[in-house]
């Protein structure tokens, strides 16, 4: 009886320690978090199924790359201010995929979240890619570099500052390495923007010009892992 008694105090301290050994740190979000899904032909199963994953970048491409490859796929987005380390993205993430079976993902995640450092955005990259394949495992995936800005700097012309170009390539170089080990071909939309402030609506995002420019890259991506 007393062995029992000491095995039940310990497994009663185990349990509790290990559930407050590691709490939850909540994530550091932006002043403003959205989020915009879109699902074209939502009841159509005759043609293969692309989901572009980004955020405010994809959006915009988005109409242009749709209408690229009408009559070869039905292409939807998933849109998001959310950060890779937030496990707010993962979630948005699962619940599309779950709904749907896409033949290609077309994904990014790079322009928010400045408060984190490079660092953090390698570690959480992983999990990222771990959540698509998880949730698609018969999906081929294609990462798609982040844009420079049109001036390349940051806050009050301070490069370092908030986001800049030396931080964008910072993390695109992130993601090629582990693109590359993940054998996930790269979409580079970075070089095609850079240099090019006739492409720009504003510091960040782009007009007709430059979006014409990203969405033949992307579906020129798209349509190569379609014919495999």
């Amino acid at each position: 009886m007393t062995k029992l008694l000491l095995l039940l105090v310990f497994l009663f301290s185990a349990t509790f320690v290990g559930c407050t050994a590691e709490p939850t740190v909540p994530p550091v979000r932006e002043a403003i978090e959205w989020c915009d899904i879109w699902i074209s032909h939502a009841n159509k199963t005759n043609q293969p199924r692309v989901l572009l994953i980004g955020d405010s970048i994809t959006r915009d491409y988005y109409p242009e790359v749709e209408k690229r490859l009408a009559g070869k796929a039905y292409v939807g987005r998933l849109s998001s201010a959310a950060f890779l380390a937030d496990p707010a993205l993962r979630q948005q993430v699962q619940m599309v995929l779950s709904q749907y079976k896409f033949d290609v993902i077309h994904f990014n995640n790079g322009m928010h979240g400045w408060h984190y450092s490079e660092a953090d955005y390698g570690k959480a990259l992983p999990a990222l890619i771990a959540t698509i394949r998880s949730n698609a495992p018969h999906a081929r995936s294609i990462w798609a570099n982040t844009t420079p800005l049109r001036d390349g700097k940051g806050a009050n012309g301070d490069p370092k500052a908030e986001y800049s170009d030396d931080r964008v390539a910072a993390r695109n170089k992130i993601a090629d390495e582990i693109m590359t080990t993940e054998k996930i071909p790269i979409n580079d939309l970075f070089k095609p923007m850079l240099g090019h402030p006739e492409y720009y609506s504003d510091n960040v995002h782009f007009n007709g010009q430059g979006v014409q420019v990203q969405a033949a890259k992307v579906a020129e991506a798209v349509e190569k892992e379609l014919a495999r």
